[in-house]
C-alpha cells in the first residue's frame, strides 16, 4: 500500500521582524498558523512554495511543513512547527 503524502503549509519568517509567518489562501502572510492555506498535494504546494521563495523582499527561509488539517486549522505534525507556532515555553518567564 502506498504511503499517503501529508498535507502541507508554506511557512517562513517575515524579513523585517523575523517572526514566523504562514501563507494564506489569499497569498498574504499571517502570523496565525490557523489562517494558513493547506495544500493536499505536492502538485499544488510546490508552485506556491516557489512563488513564496520569490518574494525575498517580504520573507526568508520558506519551506513546506507537514500538517494535519482540522476544522480549527492545520495542526503541525512535527515538533519544530509546534515550537514555531507556539514559541518557546520559557518565553513567559523572560522579563521584558
Amino acid at each position: 500500500m502506498a504511503e499517503q503524502t501529508p498535507a502541507t503549509v508554506v511557512t517562513g519568517n517575515a524579513l523585517r521582524s523575523g517572526k514566523v509567518v504562514w501563507l494564506t489562501t489569499s497569498d498574504d502572510w499571517s502570523h496565525e498558523m490557523r489562517a494558513a492555506r493547506v495544500f493536499l498535494s505536492t502538485t499544488e504546494a510546490e508552485p506556491a512554495l516557489a512563488r513564496a521563495q520569490a518574494r525575498a523582499g517580504e520573507v526568508v527561509g520558506c519551506y513546506l511543513a507537514d500538517v494535519r488539517p482540522t476544522p480549527q486549522g492545520p495542526e503541525p505534525l512535527h515538533f519544530r512547527e509546534v515550537f514555531r507556532r507556539d514559541g518557546p515555553s520559557h518565553a513567559a518567564r523572560i522579563p521584558a
